[in-house]
């Protein structure tokens, strides 16, 4: 039996994801692409990690202090009920929700809905971070933003701790962290282990 690609009237729906280092500008690019959302009369909701309070609880902030009001959420679950009449979800800091995220995710878009998630694609030890991997695998765009690192000049892909803390999650700015290309993140991890072995 031929089955044509889209039944009739059916709202097709994608998964965005922007990764990168911390100080790339994923925030600000997931608060350009809601705000512009908006401006075309799409219905939008935003979502965060309820432990997210580094610069507010309900607002969802870029480090240029862009700001677009959001929902806290304690479990990616919650996204089922609090979606319902919208056009477009826009998840922020999206390494720090649980594994369930990407079928999450995946469910909203099959009805219809636009998914744009920004996260952490690493985190400080260069791992993949928390259910990125996994949302990058499903995702149909993917977009890579990039910091500059602070050493060199070039490209920064790491966030490299500057703190002796072990936390894979460990909520900071730049007194915590700061960008590294690939070959300045490796440095410093070198010189960090010779200073702790002594």
């Amino acid at each position: 039996m031929f089955l044509e690609p889209h039944f009739k009237g059916q709202r097709s729906g994608w998964i965005e994801v922007i990764c990168g280092s911390m100080f790339s500008g994923k925030t600000e690019e997931l608060i350009r692409r809601l705000k512009r959302a908006k401006i075309a009369n799409q219905k939008v909701e935003i979502f965060k990690p309820k432990i997210d309070t580094r610069y507010d609880d309900a607002h969802v902030i870029s480090h240029d202090a862009n700001a677009i009001l959001s929902i806290p959420i304690e479990h990616s679950s919650r996204l089922l009920t609090l979606t319902e009449g919208v056009n477009v979800v826009g998840i922020d800091e999206a390494q720090f929700f649980d594994a369930e995220l990407p079928d999450i995710a995946q469910k909203l878009a099959l009805q219809g809905l636009r998914i744009i998630i920004a996260g952490l694609d690493m985190d400080y030890r260069g791992r993949p971070f928390g259910p990125m991997p996994q949302l990058l695998a499903v995702a149909e765009y993917i977009t890579k933003v990039h910091a500059i690192c602070p050493h060199c000049g070039n490209l920064a892909t790491h966030s490299y701790r500057l703190t002796n803390e072990k936390d894979t999650v460990l909520l900071g700015e730049k007194d915590r962290y700061e960008p590294r290309c690939r070959t300045c993140y490796h440095m410093g991890n070198i010189l960090d282990l010779k200073i702790d072995r002594g």
